[in-house]
């Protein structure tokens, strides 16, 4: 079967794909509406619960690109099965976690399993689909992915509310033998003919770059921004990702082309969208908190509360795949980031009583927005990569989200953390204002208790309120960038990466397993 036919069995292969994918994705965002209840199980700080959520996304993001080079070494198909083995391994391991420190760890073994997942399913999907038929199959990767990270908050809720939040782990375990089971039996294995070796020392300075980054984020509210915990973070952070980029510059077959950095399209899309999901990630991790702390949902209600989001997301990503043609990618991604930042202003007027109504509304124009902007930006991204390198544009466009969520969470998490601790009442111990969970926890069963839990939950709707306006902010500077570095409707974006593939491009043609 010729490479310009496609594998005979190229749907059911994007389908068991897209199975993996789900997985992953979900876990996204499936754990943002238990956040209360792991906080309550192991009285968890803020900072514990953030280090909960990044711990997957910060090694998620770290090692994407060196799961791209092992996936074009080693064989795709081999790396997607051994990804899933560890990702249903870990969240095994985490459902039965004793500790908070135990649970962050599968977290982030987790985050190992879903790297190497990520960037192979892509390049199989380019590997087994003619180029006429990649872009319909590239459309419903996107839309699982989005659905998926959309839906999560729903998922969870449901699971927490029916088992504990354990549940939102042991899923994964069924869901993972599932997507094992249709990988082995229908994926070729595929790799590039000049597989790149394995840079472990590049691997090492940018994982331990981005983990100092977020380290440092998370640690600086809770002990000073001077503290020795969060220079040292820093520090670490500097030097790790600017010897990566020394050893990047120097090397003759680098794991990242940097001079892609010199090119507008590239890097003004990049930064636009790593922006935008710096806001974006932490939306529902802080809303999670705001709707079951202080206006007591349920983590059920907490995850219908989300629904909207997955609907915005799947109606703005409907026009975005269509209106680039028309309006051009530029217009389209400021037109989306415009769109988010409504949504983001609608939720910074939440008050203390706001409920569905401002809730819902708020995150349908955040995630229409997003849907609208999405496809442009991505195409825009690896529409500026040569075909014969989209495996590793990919991986970093990946990256770049990957990491955005990870600052986010940490990043406006950590303001509201600070936030919080302003705006409550003085004289509490530290232990009370670690979180809106601790000083409700505190204030129970005490001599004017309800008088400080009213405080507290008024002091988490201020603090909610200014980082949904610095959410706002920060989609507004993506909708800036975007319209100052992007090229007009001449740049249709995507088109060199739709075609790209296996011819020409260094790529062994499938083999192995699942040939008819």
């Amino acid at each position: 079967m010729s490479n310009e036919e496609g594998h005979p069995r190229r749907w059911a292969i994007l389908v068991a794909l897209c199975a993996a994918l789900l997985v992953i994705v979900v876990d996204n965002t499936v754990l943002h509406v238990a956040v209360p209840a792991i906080g309550d199980a192991f009285g968890a700080s803020t900072g514990q619960l953030q280090a909960v959520i990044d711990a997957y996304v910060v090694v998620f993001a770290g090692l994407l690109i060196t799961a791209g080079v092992l996936s074009d070494r080693y064989g795709r198909g081999r790396t997607v099965v051994v990804g899933l083995l560890v990702f249903g391994l870990a969240s095994a391991l985490a459902a039965a976690a004793p500790t908070v420190g135990w649970l962050i760890a599968m977290r982030a073994l987790m985050g190992v399993g879903a790297a190497l997942v990520m960037p192979a399913t892509l390049a199989v999907l380019v590997a087994v689909f003619p180029a006429a038929e990649r872009p319909r199959a590239f459309a419903v990767w996107s839309a699982v992915a989005s659905v998926g990270m959309a839906a999560g908050p729903l998922l969870g809720g449901a699971l927490v509310d029916a088992w504990s939040w354990a549940g939102v782990f042991l899923i994964n375990v069924p869901v993972v033998a599932v997507a094992l089971a249709g990988i082995v039996r229908l994926v070729p294995e595929t790799r590039a003919g000049d597989g790149r070796r394995l840079d472990l020392p590049g691997t090492v300075l940018v994982t331990a770059g981005m983990t100092g980054l977020v380290w440092t984020l998370i640690e600086a509210p809770a002990h000073g921004y001077a503290s020795a915990a969060a220079l040292t973070g820093a520090l670490v952070a500097v030097a790790a990702l600017a010897g990566f980029g020394v050893r990047q510059a120097r090397s003759p077959a680098p794991m990242v082309d940097l001079r892609l950095y010199r090119d507008r399209r590239f890097s003004g899309a990049s930064f636009a969208v790593a922006m935008m999901t710096v806001a974006t990630g932490s939306t529902l991790f802080i809303l999670s908190q705001h709707l079951q702390l202080v206006l007591g949902y349920s983590a059920f209600e907490t995850g219908l509360a989300a629904v909207p989001l997955a609907v915005g997301v799947v109606a703005g990503s409907a026009v975005g795949g269509r209106a680039p043609a028309r309006f051009g990618a530029r217009a389209c991604v400021v037109a989306g980031f415009a769109v988010t930042a409504a949504g983001f202003a609608a939720l910074a007027s939440l008050s203390e009583g706001g409920g569905y109504v401002a809730v819902s509304g708020g995150l349908a124009l955040t995630g229409m927005g997003s849907g609208v902007a999405g496809p442009s930006a991505t195409s825009t991204v690896l529409g500026a990569v040569p075909p014969e390198r989209a495996g590793m544009g990919s991986a970093l466009n990946d990256t770049h989200q990957q990491l955005g969520i990870a600052l986010g969470v940490a990043g406006l998490g950590s303001l509201l953390a600070t936030a919080y601790r302003a705006g409550l009442p003085g004289g509490l111990p530290d232990h009370a204002m670690s979180s809106l969970g601790a000083t409700l926890s505190y204030a129970g069963g005490r001599a004017g208790g309800s008088d400080l839990a009213a405080s507290a939950r008024s002091a988490f709707a201020d603090a909610l309120s200014l980082t949904m306006t610095i959410g706002m902010a920060t989609a507004l500077t993506a909708a800036a960038v975007a319209f100052f570095a992007l090229p007009g409707r001449t740049d249709r974006g995507g088109s060199r990466v739709a075609a790209a593939g296996p011819e020409g491009s260094g790529e062994e043609p499938y083999v192995g397993r699942g040939e008819a």
